[in-house]
């Protein structure tokens, strides 16, 4: 479903972009892996602390800004759980990876040919 997947790519750039201040950098990569592709979502924003990594995928878990930054950031906590729903119902796998203060990673594979 493009649309459902679209929502997905909308949603992790623009969290991207949302958690990167001003000057930040965001990329995009899209990787072959053979039978799927990798497409990954990288950024050098504030990063999300260790502890907060394994919920971040649950429905309402938002984490909380780390003090001293200058984002302001709105949200239900429901994005990246829908995204993790979609990616899941299509066959893929979503994961992120993060270091406070050196930005994120959010990962997702995705089979080229839908069963």
């Amino acid at each position: 479903d493009g649309l459902r997947i679209e929502q997905v790519f909308t949603n992790l750039l623009g969290n991207a972009l949302k958690f990167t201040p001003r000057g930040g950098r965001v990329v995009l990569t899209l990787k072959d892996l053979g039978p799927e592709v990798l497409v990954e979502f990288r950024d050098s924003g504030v990063g999300i602390p260790q502890e907060h990594l394994d919920r971040i995928f649950d429905r309402f878990y938002r984490v909380p800004v780390p003090a001293g930054t200058e984002l302001e950031v709105e949200g239900t906590g429901l994005g990246l759980s829908i995204c993790k729903a979609v990616v899941e119902d299509h066959g893929g796998r979503i994961w992120a990876e993060s270091q406070l203060g050196l930005g994120s990673t959010f990962c997702l594979t995705l089979p080229k040919n839908a069963s």
